[in-house]
């Protein structure tokens, strides 16, 4: 609810002076009030009240302006609440962190190259150099380590071909370019890795601009952008596969966040309905199958997944969809089975912490509950039926024990409704239903976390390059990020796959669906 709709305790306006008050106070500690000092008592109690209510109002926007402006911290019991996080049993302590913790084992470095060093004396059944009798063998784990040197992220390499010249007849004969290198002076792994620094990292052209520059091995800013419109639509058919695919999915979650493009903000029409620009995060999932798609423009979350359930199969049931509790995300032609997320709503109870520590330790123990019950069902990889009838048993109780609760508050007039306690029970328990949909629909997700996380990729890229210049450009980020992002959901490595698209990219747009983040590599050659 806006400022503007919010209802506040009703003010009494009283006006008394230095004097009237010293005198007040006197009869106070006298034990002597008169019959017009209990109107100025309630007065002052409902002015007590009404000042209460305002700063624990403000205290809760300025803690989602922070989280807004730096990030949001970490929102565990542990953090909220301290001083009173009960002592772990001693079998769920974490162990001391044995000498070496976080050295990453060389297993772990399968992107590298992998250098095969024999012993350079020695073979499989030659006599051991220590005693006369013995023989060495080959161990099956071979000893190893790891060297890691720095790099310009564009490697340039620059070719100096020989030329003769004939005395006589004046021809001159150049030597042949290395057939390894191609015609073009920028590799498709150029491409490649500059979509992953600028989408997947959030770095600006001009900031790998002027590092290029200084390892003298200058790409400019312009450049870059060059090379990746043209990029582009070598993956575009990989991207509309992508698209078609997620449309399939059997849970679709959905967010978006602001965005800024400069030829919309330029051509910004005073009496437009709509002045905002948002990108849309959507993950879709099917058979642990994950796909993100990015969507940037004036159309709302709700508005986009539309457009992409155009896509859908008819003969598909609807689909499950996961976001937070506003309209705008809703698609309005489309028919979903809409389930609300949890952390949304536990969020309103970790914003007034300070204010009802209490009231919040209750509400976030029993969510904790549920949460610890989907982590056991996950663990024990329970299918979609076995998860709803253990989330029936074990976590209806506590989410029925969390409704009574909150009715209690409501009914018993235990809280202020227009408090911040009393907001939060408010929207627990007007979108309860769809807050619970684990408890009655198969793979209903808790909460929209998989997607929030997605979008701030796109966060990044907009704190740091702060806006696209076209609608074109926004496009072209939307296109690549998704494929990275796509690509680290799948656990494969987005450099490989996008320089392997490129390369083949006659074969990508004649079969664009064989050439996925998860089956491309079957269509690489040999070598």
């Amino acid at each position: 609810m806006g400022k503007a709709g919010r209802k506040h305790p009703k003010v009494t306006c009283i006006e008394v002076t230095d004097c009237e008050i010293q005198a007040f106070l006197a009869r106070v500690e006298q034990r002597s009030l008169l019959e017009q000092d209990y109107e100025l008592i309630k007065g002052l109690t409902e002015n007590v009240r009404y000042l209460k209510q305002i700063v624990d109002d403000n205290a809760a926007s300025i803690k989602r302006l922070l989280s807004y402006m730096f990030g949001a911290p970490t929102e565990t019991a542990r953090k909220i609440f301290p001083e009173s996080a009960p002592a772990r049993p001693e079998a769920e302590r974490p162990k001391e962190p044995r000498k070496g913790h976080g050295r990453l084992g060389a297993d772990r470095y399968t992107g590298g190259q992998l250098v095969r060093l024999p012993h350079p004396s020695l073979a499989s059944g030659d006599p051991c150099p220590l005693c006369p009798k013995g023989k060495v063998y080959e161990l099956a784990m071979p000893s190893t380590f790891v060297r890691i040197v720095g790099s310009a992220p564009l490697q340039s390499t620059v070719y100096e071909l020989g030329r003769m010249r004939c005395n006589l007849c004046g021809q001159i004969f150049k030597a042949p370019e290395p057939e390894e290198t191609g015609e073009a002076k920028y590799d498709e792994s150029a491409a490649a890795m500059i979509a992953i620094l600028k989408y997947g990292c959030g770095m600006p052209f001009y900031r790998l601009e002027k590092l290029q520059e200084d390892l003298d091995m200058p790409v400019p800013s312009s450049t870059q952008w060059e090379i990746l419109d043209a990029a582009e639509k070598s993956v575009q058919p990989v991207y509309e596969t992508l698209v078609h695919q997620a449309a399939d999915g059997d849970i679709l979650h959905n967010d978006d966040t602001t965005a800024r493009i400069l030829a919309l903000m330029e051509q910004q029409d005073p009496e437009a309905a709509r002045k905002g620009i948002f990108t849309t995060g959507i993950v879709s999932i099917k058979d642990e199958r994950q796909i993100a798609i990015f969507m940037t423009g004036r159309n709302h979350a709700g508005e986009n997944l539309e457009e992409l359930l155009k896509a859908r199969a008819k003969t598909l049931e609807p689909p499950i969809q996961m976001c937070d509790a506003l309209s705008r995300n809703v698609p309005k032609a489309f028919q979903t089975i809409l389930a609300n997320c949890m952390t949304h709503a536990r969020r309103q109870f970790v914003e007034v912490a300070e204010a009802f520590p209490e009231e919040v330790r209750h509400v976030i123990g029993l969510l904790g509950t549920v949460y610890h019950h989907d982590e056991i069902a996950r663990e024990r990889k329970l299918d979609p039926e076995e998860r709803l009838r253990f989330h029936q048993e074990q976590s209806g109780p506590v989410m029925e024990e969390l409704k009574a609760w909150c009715n209690r508050q409501v009914e018993e007039k235990l809280v202020e409704p227009n408090s911040g306690i009393g907001k939060a029970i408010r929207y627990l328990l007007k979108h309860w239903e769809k807050l619970t949909r684990f408890l009655r629909v198969p793979k209903a997700p808790l909460d929209n976390n998989i997607c929030e996380r997605a979008l701030k990729r796109a966060v990044l890229n907009r704190k740091n390059s702060l806006f696209f210049k076209t609608e074109n450009g926004a496009h072209v980020g939307d296109v690549f990020l998704s494929l990275i992002h796509t690509c680290q959901l799948a656990g494969e490595n987005p450099f490989d796959y996008l320089t392997q698209i490129l390369r083949n990219a006659p074969e990508v747009a004649k079969a664009p669906d064989q050439w996925l983040p998860w089956n491309y590599r079957e269509n690489l050659k040999p070598g």
